[in-house]
């Protein structure tokens, strides 16, 4: 197993935390451009099953919502539930959104074990009318420090429980969230341009090809932006950072010490907000979701981590540098980060 330095990496952290004021903003033949020229930043019944077995065969909605509407929620509504032998009640496209009636809709109810013994992260469990008296949703809760206003603005509360402002899911309970109502994350988007061994940028389809920092979770097994959930009382600025270097940790040889944390602090210094709201997640729920923000870290001339080795953090199995296109598989919706990152650099997706 690789050997790290933990001196080194704390005195990293504590540099970028220094650095992380983020500034947030309301395709084949293959060429290569040389690197003087690189570009700039710029069930209950037999329909139902039938309705599971037409979700299983395509990840695309059968019924699209209109035009001035969200998207439907899919992994929001994988049959089973992550962590458990819990399924899902089969929820067609059709009767996601609340307002179209389903008489016959039982969702199970789950909430994990290590949720339900209420650690610090985690809110103490309340059902129906009562609810609504321990919560302060649509609020920020000065109780417990934590914002339950939504991205997406002020959500529904039923029956003294928030309801998925996206639509039914098929379960209720908190599942793995902690927080009834939205559950902030933040997700940091570190990325550089392709080369070639040469130093030279790929290109494909007359656009620069874009390359970020993807860490394999250990729960799913998926590759995905690093990041996690906001704490309470934190500043999402401080969460892009400390989610960063838990999961990734960057080795400097002593050499180039002082100039490549100089350039990695210089790099945390320029985050872009590219998203902030809902989370297509496999463990929301109709009572909690996740809510996310997530930034852009751009390394235009690949000297900040030019020099760097990256190693998995406690909660990873794997990191590294991934293309970002079209043929990229993630976990949640940093798919559709990751397209909005490509857009802002116009580059290859």
């Amino acid at each position: 197993m690789l050997e790290t330095n933990l001196s080194q990496q704390t005195h990293l952290l504590e540099l970028i935390a220094s650095a992380l004021h983020v500034k947030p903003s309301k395709a084949d033949h293959t060429n290569i451009l040389p690197v003087q020229q690189q570009p700039q930043s710029a069930p209950k019944s037999n329909q139902a099953e039938k309705s599971r077995k037409s979700i299983s065969k395509s990840s695309t909605p059968a019924v699209k919502p209109p035009s001035d509407e969200p998207p439907l929620h899919i992994k929001s509504r994988t049959a089973a539930y992550p962590d458990s032998s819990i399924q899902r009640f089969v929820v067609p496209d059709d009767m996601v959104p609340w307002n179209v009636s389903f008489p016959d809709y039982k969702p199970p109810h789950y909430t994990a074990p290590s949720v339900a013994i209420q650690p610090s992260w985690a809110d103490p469990h309340v059902e129906g009318s009562n609810a609504m008296i321990a919560f302060p949703f649509n609020e920020y809760d000065k109780k417990r420090n934590v914002d339950r206003k939504s991205y997406m603005g002020n959500y529904d509360v039923v029956s003294g429980l928030p309801r998925n402002p996206r639509g039914r899911t098929g379960l209720t309970g908190r599942g793995l969230l902690g927080r009834y109502g939205p559950n902030h994350a933040a997700d940091p988007i570190v990325t550089r341009w392709e080369r070639d061994e040469h130093g030279n940028v790929i290109i494909i389809r007359g656009k620069p090809v874009l390359e970020f920092v993807a860490i394999c979770r250990k729960d799913t097994g998926e590759w995905a932006i690093p990041g996690g959930m906001v704490d309470p009382g934190e500043y999402v600025t401080e969460t892009l950072k400390r989610e960063f270097t838990e999961e990734v940790l960057i080795d400097i040889d002593d050499a180039e010490r002082t100039e490549t944390s100089f350039l990695i602090q210089k790099l945390f210094n320029s985050g872009v907000e590219v998203y902030k709201g809902y989370s297509d997640d496999h463990r929301n729920t109709d009572v909690a979701w996740i809510e996310t923000r997530a930034f852009n870290f751009h390394d235009n001339d690949g000297s900040a981590f030019g020099k760097v080795m990256l190693h998995p953090g406690e909660e990873t199995t794997g990191v590294q540098w991934r293309r970002i296109d079209q043929s990229t598989k993630l976990f949640a919706s940093h798919f559709q980060f990751l397209e909005a990152v490509a857009k802002k650099h116009n580059a290859h997706f």
